[in-house]
Protein backbone atom coordinates (compact mmCIF):
# COMPACT_ATOMS: atom_id res chain seq x y z
CA UNK A 1 0.00 0.00 0.00
CA UNK A 2 1.16 3.16 -0.88
CA UNK A 3 -0.32 6.95 -0.11
CA UNK A 4 0.65 10.06 1.78
CA UNK A 5 -1.28 11.19 5.08
CA UNK A 6 -1.26 15.13 5.46
CA UNK A 7 -0.73 16.77 8.05
CA UNK A 8 0.34 14.84 10.62
CA UNK A 9 2.22 14.63 13.44
CA UNK A 10 4.49 12.28 14.93
CA UNK A 11 6.35 12.66 18.30
CA UNK A 12 9.70 13.25 18.48
CA UNK A 13 9.87 10.32 21.29
CA UNK A 14 8.68 7.74 18.85
CA UNK A 15 11.26 8.43 16.33
CA UNK A 16 14.49 6.09 15.65
CA UNK A 17 17.72 8.02 16.02
CA UNK A 18 19.02 9.29 12.92
CA UNK A 19 15.52 8.41 11.46
CA UNK A 20 15.66 11.09 8.46
CA UNK A 21 12.04 12.39 8.62
CA UNK A 22 11.42 15.33 7.48
CA UNK A 23 9.37 18.73 8.40
CA UNK A 24 8.88 21.45 10.98
CA UNK A 25 9.28 21.16 14.33
CA UNK A 26 5.94 21.75 16.57
CA UNK A 27 6.71 21.63 20.51
CA UNK A 28 7.40 17.58 20.78
CA UNK A 29 6.15 16.49 17.56
CA UNK A 30 7.38 16.83 13.62
CA UNK A 31 4.53 18.17 11.62
CA UNK A 32 4.40 17.14 7.78
CA UNK A 33 3.18 15.13 5.59
CA UNK A 34 3.56 11.03 5.98
CA UNK A 35 4.35 9.09 3.41
CA UNK A 36 3.78 5.38 2.98
CA UNK A 37 5.26 3.36 0.51
CA UNK A 38 5.08 -0.91 0.06
CA UNK A 39 3.11 -0.61 3.36
CA UNK A 40 5.62 1.18 5.53
CA UNK A 41 6.32 4.54 6.94
CA UNK A 42 9.52 5.38 4.77
CA UNK A 43 9.14 9.11 4.74
CA UNK A 44 8.23 12.24 6.01
CA UNK A 45 8.22 15.98 4.14
CA UNK A 46 7.35 19.44 5.14
CA UNK A 47 3.78 20.35 4.61
CA UNK A 48 1.75 23.33 3.90
CA UNK A 49 2.94 26.15 6.11
CA UNK A 50 0.33 26.78 9.05
CA UNK A 51 -1.73 23.63 8.68
CA UNK A 52 -3.41 22.61 10.98
CA UNK A 53 -2.63 19.09 11.95
CA UNK A 54 -5.20 16.19 11.81
CA UNK A 55 -4.04 13.13 13.39
CA UNK A 56 -0.89 11.74 15.63
CA UNK A 57 0.58 8.92 14.46
CA UNK A 58 2.15 6.36 17.33
CA UNK A 59 2.83 2.58 17.27
CA UNK A 60 0.42 0.54 18.62
CA UNK A 61 -0.32 1.25 22.13
CA UNK A 62 1.13 -1.89 24.64
CA UNK A 63 -1.11 -2.54 27.84
CA UNK A 64 1.41 -4.18 30.11
CA UNK A 65 -0.77 -5.06 32.88
CA UNK A 66 -4.64 -5.92 33.36
CA UNK A 67 -6.59 -8.32 34.53
CA UNK A 68 -9.02 -9.38 32.16
CA UNK A 69 -10.42 -12.26 34.89
CA UNK A 70 -11.61 -9.56 37.08
CA UNK A 71 -12.85 -6.92 34.97
CA UNK A 72 -16.23 -5.71 35.04
CA UNK A 73 -17.41 -7.21 38.03
CA UNK A 74 -18.04 -4.32 40.38
CA UNK A 75 -21.69 -4.25 39.32
CA UNK A 76 -22.44 -7.54 40.86
CA UNK A 77 -20.08 -6.93 44.11
CA UNK A 78 -22.16 -6.15 47.15
CA UNK A 79 -19.33 -4.37 49.03
CA UNK A 80 -16.57 -2.61 46.64
CA UNK A 81 -14.07 -0.16 48.51
CA UNK A 82 -10.96 -0.82 51.30
CA UNK A 83 -7.33 -1.56 51.54
CA UNK A 84 -5.86 -4.17 48.66
CA UNK A 85 -6.83 -7.17 51.56
CA UNK A 86 -10.22 -5.97 51.66
CA UNK A 87 -10.12 -6.04 47.87
CA UNK A 88 -8.93 -9.31 47.46
CA UNK A 89 -11.40 -10.61 49.95
CA UNK A 90 -14.19 -9.23 47.81
CA UNK A 91 -12.71 -10.19 44.39
CA UNK A 92 -12.70 -14.11 45.87
CA UNK A 93 -16.35 -13.57 46.95
CA UNK A 94 -17.61 -13.22 43.12
CA UNK A 95 -15.20 -16.32 41.75
CA UNK A 96 -18.34 -18.97 42.54
CA UNK A 97 -19.84 -16.57 39.34
CA UNK A 98 -16.83 -17.26 36.94
CA UNK A 99 -18.15 -19.33 34.31
CA UNK A 100 -16.99 -20.51 31.51
CA UNK A 101 -19.59 -18.41 30.07
CA UNK A 102 -19.21 -15.13 32.44
CA UNK A 103 -14.61 -14.91 31.93
CA UNK A 104 -15.92 -15.50 27.91
CA UNK A 105 -18.23 -12.60 27.93
CA UNK A 106 -16.14 -10.46 30.42
CA UNK A 107 -12.39 -10.85 29.39
CA UNK A 108 -13.84 -10.62 25.45
CA UNK A 109 -15.21 -7.51 26.45
CA UNK A 110 -11.92 -6.36 27.64
CA UNK A 111 -9.94 -7.10 24.93
CA UNK A 112 -12.36 -5.65 23.04
CA UNK A 113 -12.05 -2.50 25.07
CA UNK A 114 -8.46 -2.50 24.06
CA UNK A 115 -8.14 -3.03 20.73
CA UNK A 116 -10.56 0.03 19.91
CA UNK A 117 -8.38 2.17 22.15
CA UNK A 118 -5.60 1.25 19.99
CA UNK A 119 -3.76 -1.45 21.84
CA UNK A 120 -1.72 -3.92 19.63
CA UNK A 121 0.05 -5.99 22.49
CA UNK A 122 -1.05 -6.25 26.37
CA UNK A 123 -0.29 -8.38 29.23
CA UNK A 124 -2.95 -9.83 31.75
CA UNK A 125 -2.70 -11.04 34.71
CA UNK A 126 -4.86 -14.36 35.69
CA UNK A 127 -5.74 -15.26 39.40
CA UNK A 128 -3.75 -19.11 39.91
CA UNK A 129 -5.57 -21.70 42.50
CA UNK A 130 -2.43 -22.51 45.56
CA UNK A 131 -1.37 -25.87 43.26
CA UNK A 132 -0.45 -26.47 39.77
CA UNK A 133 -3.69 -26.52 38.19
CA UNK A 134 -4.68 -23.82 35.55
CA UNK A 135 -7.75 -22.09 36.76
CA UNK A 136 -10.38 -22.23 34.31
CA UNK A 137 -9.42 -18.70 33.63
CA UNK A 138 -6.44 -19.26 32.04
CA UNK A 139 -8.19 -21.75 29.23
CA UNK A 140 -10.45 -18.87 28.33
CA UNK A 141 -8.22 -16.53 27.96
CA UNK A 142 -6.17 -18.19 25.92
CA UNK A 143 -9.43 -19.10 23.41
CA UNK A 144 -10.63 -15.35 23.10
CA UNK A 145 -7.28 -14.13 22.89
CA UNK A 146 -6.97 -16.48 19.71
CA UNK A 147 -9.97 -14.45 18.48
CA UNK A 148 -8.60 -11.10 19.24
CA UNK A 149 -6.61 -8.50 16.77
CA UNK A 150 -3.97 -8.42 19.33
CA UNK A 151 -0.90 -10.32 20.98
CA UNK A 152 -2.15 -11.49 24.33
CA UNK A 153 0.11 -12.42 27.01
CA UNK A 154 -0.57 -14.32 29.88
CA UNK A 155 0.82 -14.44 33.57
CA UNK A 156 -0.40 -16.72 36.00
CA UNK A 157 -0.91 -14.89 39.59
CA UNK A 158 -0.58 -16.31 43.14
CA UNK A 159 1.46 -15.36 46.36
CA UNK A 160 5.25 -16.18 46.24
CA UNK A 161 5.04 -17.72 49.22
CA UNK A 162 3.15 -20.68 47.45
CA UNK A 163 5.33 -20.38 44.68
CA UNK A 164 8.17 -21.45 47.31
CA UNK A 165 7.05 -24.72 47.43
CA UNK A 166 8.92 -27.56 46.58
CA UNK A 167 8.29 -27.64 42.38
CA UNK A 168 5.60 -25.60 41.99
CA UNK A 169 7.07 -22.78 40.40
CA UNK A 170 8.46 -25.14 37.96
CA UNK A 171 5.22 -26.81 37.09
CA UNK A 172 3.15 -23.79 36.45
CA UNK A 173 6.40 -22.66 34.29
CA UNK A 174 5.53 -25.66 32.20
CA UNK A 175 2.08 -24.11 31.85
CA UNK A 176 3.18 -20.92 31.09
CA UNK A 177 5.17 -21.32 28.06
CA UNK A 178 2.77 -20.43 25.74
CA UNK A 179 2.14 -16.85 26.98
CA UNK A 180 5.97 -16.90 28.02
CA UNK A 181 5.40 -15.13 31.12
CA UNK A 182 5.71 -15.95 35.28
CA UNK A 183 4.15 -13.90 37.80
CA UNK A 184 3.91 -13.64 41.57
CA UNK A 185 2.48 -11.27 44.15
CA UNK A 186 5.49 -10.34 46.63
CA UNK A 187 4.19 -8.57 49.68
CA UNK A 188 5.05 -9.60 53.23
CA UNK A 189 5.37 -13.18 52.70
CA UNK A 190 7.57 -15.01 55.08
CA UNK A 191 9.22 -17.29 52.18
CA UNK A 192 9.53 -14.33 49.63
CA UNK A 193 12.74 -14.73 49.23
CA UNK A 194 12.62 -18.79 48.65
CA UNK A 195 9.43 -17.84 45.91
CA UNK A 196 11.66 -15.37 44.34
CA UNK A 197 14.39 -17.73 43.78
CA UNK A 198 12.00 -20.36 42.63
CA UNK A 199 10.24 -18.44 40.02
CA UNK A 200 14.24 -17.34 38.24
CA UNK A 201 15.09 -20.71 38.10
CA UNK A 202 11.59 -21.78 36.77
CA UNK A 203 11.66 -19.02 34.60
CA UNK A 204 15.61 -20.03 33.21
CA UNK A 205 14.42 -23.18 32.92
CA UNK A 206 11.80 -23.01 30.14
CA UNK A 207 12.19 -19.34 28.66
CA UNK A 208 9.90 -17.08 30.40
CA UNK A 209 9.64 -14.06 31.25
CA UNK A 210 9.10 -12.98 34.79
CA UNK A 211 6.05 -10.61 35.83
CA UNK A 212 5.76 -9.25 39.82
CA UNK A 213 2.91 -7.56 41.70
CA UNK A 214 5.65 -6.38 44.07
CA UNK A 215 5.45 -3.90 47.49
CA UNK A 216 1.70 -3.05 46.86
CA UNK A 217 1.32 -1.08 49.90
CA UNK A 218 2.99 1.61 52.03
CA UNK A 219 3.85 -0.02 55.06
CA UNK A 220 7.28 0.18 56.32
CA UNK A 221 10.17 -2.41 55.45
CA UNK A 222 8.20 -3.78 52.45
CA UNK A 223 11.31 -5.13 50.62
CA UNK A 224 10.14 -7.31 47.52
CA UNK A 225 11.35 -4.74 44.67
CA UNK A 226 15.35 -4.56 46.57
CA UNK A 227 15.30 -8.66 46.81
CA UNK A 228 13.96 -8.82 43.51
CA UNK A 229 16.56 -7.26 41.73
CA UNK A 230 18.75 -8.51 44.19
CA UNK A 231 18.64 -12.31 43.01
CA UNK A 232 18.23 -10.76 39.11
CA UNK A 233 21.64 -8.95 39.16
CA UNK A 234 23.34 -12.49 41.38
CA UNK A 235 21.63 -15.04 38.36
CA UNK A 236 22.50 -12.73 35.53
CA UNK A 237 18.81 -13.51 34.71
CA UNK A 238 18.17 -12.08 31.03
CA UNK A 239 14.78 -12.19 30.45
CA UNK A 240 12.79 -9.05 30.85
CA UNK A 241 11.13 -8.33 34.10
CA UNK A 242 8.34 -6.14 34.68
CA UNK A 243 7.59 -4.83 38.58
CA UNK A 244 4.41 -3.83 38.93
CA UNK A 245 3.05 -1.26 41.85
CA UNK A 246 6.68 -0.90 44.03
CA UNK A 247 4.29 1.47 46.33
CA UNK A 248 6.52 1.00 49.38
CA UNK A 249 9.52 2.89 47.17
CA UNK A 250 7.78 6.19 48.80
CA UNK A 251 8.95 5.24 52.21
CA UNK A 252 12.44 5.49 51.05
CA UNK A 253 14.83 8.28 51.00
CA UNK A 254 18.15 9.37 50.74
CA UNK A 255 20.76 6.76 51.02
CA UNK A 256 18.41 3.97 51.32
CA UNK A 257 16.57 5.11 48.09
CA UNK A 258 19.83 5.63 46.30
CA UNK A 259 21.00 2.19 46.71
CA UNK A 260 17.59 0.10 46.04
CA UNK A 261 17.37 2.45 42.68
CA UNK A 262 21.12 1.40 41.48
CA UNK A 263 20.67 -2.28 42.41
CA UNK A 264 17.20 -1.90 40.14
CA UNK A 265 18.98 -0.22 37.51
CA UNK A 266 21.69 -2.66 37.55
CA UNK A 267 19.34 -5.65 37.26
CA UNK A 268 17.43 -3.94 34.31
CA UNK A 269 14.58 -4.30 35.44
CA UNK A 270 11.13 -2.67 34.09
CA UNK A 271 9.16 -0.66 36.83
CA UNK A 272 5.37 -0.03 36.01
CA UNK A 273 3.09 2.60 37.82
CA UNK A 274 -0.71 1.48 38.11
CA UNK A 275 -2.29 4.82 39.36
CA UNK A 276 -5.62 3.87 39.20
CA UNK A 277 -5.36 0.87 41.38
CA UNK A 278 -2.89 2.49 43.92
CA UNK A 279 -4.56 5.75 43.91
CA UNK A 280 -7.63 3.51 45.00
CA UNK A 281 -6.67 1.71 47.18
CA UNK A 282 -3.67 2.46 49.28
CA UNK A 283 -3.31 5.47 52.39
CA UNK A 284 -7.09 4.11 53.60
CA UNK A 285 -5.99 4.61 57.41
CA UNK A 286 -7.37 7.95 57.50
CA UNK A 287 -10.25 9.99 56.50
CA UNK A 288 -9.07 11.65 53.12
CA UNK A 289 -5.87 10.44 51.59
CA UNK A 290 -2.91 12.48 51.70
CA UNK A 291 -0.30 10.19 50.38
CA UNK A 292 -0.74 9.20 46.45
CA UNK A 293 0.30 5.47 46.73
CA UNK A 294 2.29 5.42 43.68
CA UNK A 295 5.79 4.71 42.82
CA UNK A 296 8.84 7.15 43.03
CA UNK A 297 8.52 7.29 38.68
CA UNK A 298 10.82 10.91 39.04
CA UNK A 299 14.09 9.28 40.73
CA UNK A 300 13.29 5.86 38.89
CA UNK A 301 13.93 7.27 35.87
CA UNK A 302 16.47 9.52 36.89
CA UNK A 303 18.20 6.46 37.84
CA UNK A 304 18.31 4.89 34.73
CA UNK A 305 15.11 2.40 35.16
CA UNK A 306 12.77 2.07 32.63
CA UNK A 307 8.85 2.85 33.80
CA UNK A 308 6.02 2.24 32.24
CA UNK A 309 2.64 2.80 32.83
CA UNK A 310 -0.62 0.04 33.07
CA UNK A 311 -3.97 0.43 33.72
CA UNK A 312 -4.49 -2.47 36.11
CA UNK A 313 -7.70 -3.47 36.66
CA UNK A 314 -11.50 -1.95 35.50
CA UNK A 315 -14.20 -1.78 37.78
CA UNK A 316 -13.70 -4.85 40.05
CA UNK A 317 -13.32 -4.38 43.70
CA UNK A 318 -9.63 -3.28 43.27
CA UNK A 319 -11.04 -0.07 41.29
CA UNK A 320 -14.89 0.22 40.52
CA UNK A 321 -13.99 2.74 37.52
CA UNK A 322 -11.87 3.12 34.83
CA UNK A 323 -11.77 1.45 31.20
CA UNK A 324 -9.23 -0.36 29.44
CA UNK A 325 -7.35 2.28 28.11
CA UNK A 326 -3.44 3.02 28.20
CA UNK A 327 -4.33 7.11 27.04
CA UNK A 328 -6.35 7.27 30.03
CA UNK A 329 -3.88 5.47 32.08
CA UNK A 330 -1.12 7.63 31.09
CA UNK A 331 -3.23 10.56 31.60
CA UNK A 332 -3.85 9.99 34.91
CA UNK A 333 -0.09 9.14 35.73
CA UNK A 334 0.44 12.53 34.59
CA UNK A 335 -1.91 14.60 37.48
CA UNK A 336 -0.87 12.01 40.13
CA UNK A 337 2.87 11.60 39.50
CA UNK A 338 3.26 15.19 38.14
CA UNK A 339 4.67 14.67 34.94
CA UNK A 340 4.82 17.40 33.49
CA UNK A 341 5.17 18.62 29.44
CA UNK A 342 6.55 17.53 26.78
CA UNK A 343 4.08 15.17 27.13
CA UNK A 344 5.17 13.11 24.03
CA UNK A 345 8.45 12.21 25.69
CA UNK A 346 6.42 9.64 28.47
CA UNK A 347 4.31 7.98 25.38
CA UNK A 348 6.75 5.48 25.23
CA UNK A 349 5.86 4.21 28.59
CA UNK A 350 2.66 2.98 27.11
CA UNK A 351 4.44 2.19 23.51
CA UNK A 352 7.86 1.75 22.54
CA UNK A 353 9.31 1.23 25.97
CA UNK A 354 5.77 -1.06 27.19
CA UNK A 355 6.59 -3.46 24.37
CA UNK A 356 10.30 -3.98 25.15
CA UNK A 357 9.48 -4.81 28.79
CA UNK A 358 6.72 -7.47 27.09
CA UNK A 359 9.81 -9.11 25.25
CA UNK A 360 8.31 -7.80 22.15
CA UNK A 361 10.26 -5.92 19.36
CA UNK A 362 10.15 -1.79 19.87
CA UNK A 363 8.62 -0.43 16.91
CA UNK A 364 8.91 3.28 16.15
CA UNK A 365 7.08 5.21 13.84
CA UNK A 366 9.79 5.64 10.78
CA UNK A 367 9.95 2.41 9.13
CA UNK A 368 6.97 1.10 10.52
CA UNK A 369 4.12 -1.31 9.05
CA UNK A 370 0.86 0.41 8.44
CA UNK A 371 -0.46 -2.19 10.56
CA UNK A 372 1.76 -1.58 13.84
CA UNK A 373 0.90 2.16 13.24
CA UNK A 374 -2.54 4.09 14.52
CA UNK A 375 -3.62 7.49 14.00
CA UNK A 376 -5.32 9.32 16.51
CA UNK A 377 -7.86 12.59 15.95
CA UNK A 378 -5.88 15.17 17.83
CA UNK A 379 -3.34 18.26 17.00
CA UNK A 380 -1.15 17.71 19.95
CA UNK A 381 -0.01 15.05 22.49
CA UNK A 382 -2.28 16.76 25.04
CA UNK A 383 -5.18 16.90 22.85
CA UNK A 384 -4.51 12.88 22.03
CA UNK A 385 -4.29 12.16 25.66
CA UNK A 386 -7.13 14.76 26.71
CA UNK A 387 -9.19 13.01 23.58
CA UNK A 388 -11.19 10.13 23.88
CA UNK A 389 -11.77 9.41 20.21
CA UNK A 390 -10.80 5.75 19.20
CA UNK A 391 -7.60 5.58 16.52
CA UNK A 392 -8.12 5.24 13.02
CA UNK A 393 -6.52 2.16 10.98
CA UNK A 394 -3.94 3.71 8.88
CA UNK A 395 -4.90 1.32 6.09
CA UNK A 396 -8.59 3.17 5.85
CA UNK A 397 -7.32 6.94 5.99
CA UNK A 398 -4.67 6.15 3.31
CA UNK A 399 -7.39 4.37 0.72
CA UNK A 400 -9.17 7.89 1.35
CA UNK A 401 -5.30 10.20 0.99
CA UNK A 402 -4.08 10.79 -2.24
CA UNK A 403 -1.21 7.91 -3.87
Amino acid sequence: MNGILRNVLVPAALLSKGHGFQGERRADCLHGDLIVRDGRAQAMRATDAGADPRHVILPALTEVHVHLDKCHTAHRLPAVGGDLRKAIEAQANDRSNWTADDLRGRMGRGLAELAAAGCGQLRSHVDWSDDARAPLAWSILQEVAADAPLTVQASPLLGVDKLAREGLADAIGRQARAGGVLGGFVLDHADREAGVRAMFAAADRHGLALDFHVDEGLEQGLDGLALIARVAVETRFEGPVICGHACSLMNLSGDALRQTLDVVARAGLFVAALPTTNLYLQDRDRGTPDRRGLTRLHELRAAGVCTLIGTDNVRDAFCPVGRHDPRASLALAVMAAHLDPPLGDHLPMITTDAARALGLPKVEVDGATTADLRAFDAGSTDELLAAPHPPHALEDLLERAEP
